[in-house]
């Protein structure tokens, strides 16, 4: 009879013939051109919306078939803009305001092991393109580009814990930055013809404060830049953080 030595030595060679090479089902279309604009959490921004252009050969419209019945999917997917960065064992969580260590599996991190993460989204509508059919979805968080490897139904008999734990994130995140625009970059907007829909993303997108968690703790005079859609935006923020802070957009261009 194997010992538990040999008996774990053979698991570990089993594990060898079970790495996975897993293909995109398709890619995100968002206005995020870039992770530092993204929103921590997909419902946080209500105004965009998401879609998930499938591909071939996962372009079959009978993987669709009956999708409708569901309101809500998981999206698994990759934090692709990451992965030659590697991954970390110890994390700073935003929500611990950068100036604690957790273990990455102990967060919501980019940086994991395998590169790969969850977010639950609400299902818009399908478009049923026979060439690219397009799940569209409300809000959102996910990277334009970024490759979605599976997609399933949110079950909520089974998904959603009343009284689950959730440490340091138990709590929603803190209010949101009131959000103006300079009278220049107002100007600039209406020159580059962004509509309505587009600039309350845009507000929704910084009010939520995609600075560094640590930037928020103290007086912070820098001038910061993101892009959202194809638009490159300078913008600010002012007051101390103990006060009502606002951030206020500087300036707004084409991306080149």
């Amino acid at each position: 009879m194997p010992s538990d030595a040999e008996l774990f030595r053979k698991s570990l060679q089993d594990l060898e013939f079970m790495s996975l090479t897993i293909e995109p089902l398709g890619y995100i279309q968002s206005p995020y051109a870039e992770k530092f604009s993204v929103p921590r959490q997909p419902g946080l921004v209500t105004a965009t919306s998401t879609q998930l252009i499938f591909t071939a050969p996962f372009n079959d419209l009978d993987m669709l078939d009956e999708i409708e019945q569901f309101s809500h999917f998981w999206l698994m997917f990759a934090f692709h803009q990451n992965i030659s960065a590697g991954w970390k064992a110890k994390v700073r969580p935003p929500r611990l305001g950068g100036n604690k260590k957790v273990g990455v599996l102990a967060s919501r991190s980019s940086f994991r092991p395998n590169h790969l993460g969850l977010s639950l989204m609400e299902l818009s509508h399908v478009e049923r393109n026979t060439s690219a059919p397009v799940l569209h979805f409300k809000g959102g968080d996910l990277v334009h580009g970024t490759p979605i490897y599976d997609v399933k139904p949110y079950l909520p008999y089974s998904d959603s814990v009343i009284d689950a734990k959730a440490g340091y994130a138990q709590n929603q995140p803190r209010s949101e930055l009131s959000v103006g625009w300079t009278d220049a970059a107002k100007q600039q907007a209406l020159q580059l013809n962004i509509n309505t829909e587009q600039s309350l993303v845009i507000e929704q997108v910084l009010a939520q404060d995609p600075r560094p968690a640590y930037k928020r703790l103290k007086l912070d005079d820098k001038v910061y830049g993101v892009r959202l859609y194809q638009f490159n935006l300078r913008w600010q923020v002012f007051g101390l953080p103990s006060e009502a802070q606002q951030l206020l957009i500087l300036s707004v261009q084409h991306a080149c």
